[in-house]
């Protein structure tokens, strides 16, 4: 991972547009080709992103760009669309490179393994004719919650959360990219499940073809008896 904090503007051209005004920022290049723009606020959340696959160019700014003080140019397209996000950097404050290692996977806590073997266990809540292949399927990054087959026999990998937010997407994301390489298994489509999804993880999630499926975990369990509900 390359961390690089600088003063730099960006411009963001793709299904939509948007211009960063120059301000100094942190930006991160990911071993898995993805680059983000952060700023010391909103959290975890970066102000722009790319997605893997993912390719980055520097190149020489032209005279006028010189003269407004640009340093350099980085040039950062998305492979499988044409969608451009250009970091004009003013200058480096630091710049600095670490090998993070192979991550284990983020560790389920009890709800959501709970929800896991609940999901595997009832896979047709997923659709009529879909098929558990395993659980905890093995991927270079880390383990799918499920694999499974849906009606005609295709691929689907499962990403179960307790709340559903953007990071849990991207999750998935990478997820599928990596499976979707395997002749064996490819195409394969998502399904991000949860128990509550936030507006925000939703629409990236339809903007990447990704499907959402809400678990009602009471249920599930076999505790929902609609029968002493009022409504």
């Amino acid at each position: 991972m390359r961390l690089v904090i600088a003063r730099c503007s960006v411009d963001y051209a793709g299904r939509l547009s948007a211009h960063l005004p120059l301000a100094i920022r942190l930006l991160v290049l990911k071993a898995d080709g993805s680059v983000l723009v952060h700023s010391d606020s909103l959290s975890y959340k970066p102000l722009n992103w790319m997605s893997p696959p993912c390719s980055v160019r520097s190149i020489e700014p032209d005279d006028d760009q010189s003269s407004a003080g640009v340093a350099e140019i980085w040039r950062v397209t998305q492979a499988k669309t044409a969608d451009l996000l250009v970091i004009s950097i003013h200058e480096i404050l630091h710049d600095s490179d670490h090998d993070l290692g192979i991550d284990p996977g983020l560790q389920k806590d009890g709800v959501e393994a709970h929800l896991q073997k609940l999901l595997a266990e009832q896979i047709e809540l997923a659709g009529e004719g879909w098929r558990l292949v395993r659980r905890e399927y093995m991927t270079a990054i880390g383990p799918v919650d499920i694999l499974a087959t849906d009606g005609t026999g295709r691929s689907v990998a499962i990403e179960i959360k307790r709340r559903g937010d953007i990071d849990g997407v991207e999750q998935l994301t990478r997820y599928l990219e990596l499976m979707n390489r395997d002749p064996h298994l490819a195409p394969v489509s998502g399904v991000f499940a949860a128990q509550e999804i936030k507006p925000q993880a939703r629409m990236l999630a339809e903007d990447r073809g990704i499907r959402c499926l809400l678990l009602d975990y009471d249920e599930m369990r076999g505790l929902d008896d609609s029968d002493s509900r009022l409504f």
